[in-house]
């Protein structure tokens, strides 16, 4: 090794380019039933299969949203858009609400005891009840 500085420097600077990943909490109502939920119960919501608690989106552009679908359902947004497409075409489902940001999910969460959501662990409080964290 010729310039072990200028490795570590490039090194640290291709670190510092990659996207940080927020930690991704799923939340509900204080007030609801569950005290937690494993991954494919929190997908069955997401992916329209249940409709026992009414799901509460992120915007596409948000990128919370592009991780939490990979990380829950093992899917890209996009495929679960086109699933959701499929289901309002044929009658089964209704879109899920789409609203602003982690703040305006925590407002509807917090307002519905039967809606479940997605935040950044960082902004938990006590107005939602984390229900599972995505690994």
């Amino acid at each position: 090794m010729k310039h072990p500085i200028k490795t570590a420097v490039a090194a640290a600077a291709l670190l510092l380019t990659l996207p940080a990943m927020a930690e991704v909490v799923v939340v509900a109502n204080p007030k609801a039933a569950e005290a937690s939920m494993t991954k494919d119960q929190v997908a069955q919501f997401f992916l329209g299969k249940s409709t026992s608690m009414t799901p509460i989106d992120q915007p596409e552009s948000a990128p919370i949203r592009a991780e939490f679908y990979k990380k829950v359902t093992d899917k890209e947004a996009s495929q679960v858009k086109s699933l959701w497409s499929k289901l309002v075409f044929t009658g089964k489902a209704t879109m899920p609400k789409e609203v602003g940001d982690s703040a305006a999910v925590k407002k509807a969460v917090a307002a519905d005891p039967k809606a479940i959501g997605y935040i950044e662990k960082s902004a938990v409080d006590a107005s939602v009840k984390v229900l599972f964290t995505a690994p």
